[in-house]
């Protein structure tokens, strides 16, 4: 059974990363809750579209993984065990931005 991110509103706490983007993918990993724990969730925004995919050490991306698009976010569950994101770009570089989202 899948689990639902219990908020009306988005709680931003701890600081997040950035990934540049390329043509070739580039990982990083996905930043802890303030409680200093894996976070459930994610919010993933980029400056240009760029394509995603959450996974382990080695992850890698593709244009075939999950768009995101600039203006846009998209809201992730963390699977347990995984830490890592990828992003690669669509067409052009930009900057996919990854913040922990804290259920309050």
């Amino acid at each position: 059974m899948s689990q639902v991110f219990q908020s009306s509103a988005l709680c931003v706490v701890a600081t997040g990363v950035q990934i540049p983007t390329s043509g070739v993918s580039a990982s990083a990993s996905i930043p802890n809750a303030s409680s200093g724990e894996a976070p459930r969730y994610i919010r993933v925004a980029a400056t240009a579209a760029a394509c995603v995919k959450i996974g382990s050490a080695g992850v890698t991306a593709t244009t075939g993984d999950l768009q995101v698009q600039p203006g846009d976010a998209a809201v992730l569950q963390v699977p347990s065990g995984l830490t890592q994101i990828a992003a690669i770009q669509v067409s052009s570089a930009g900057v996919v931005q990854i913040s922990p989202l804290e259920n309050m």
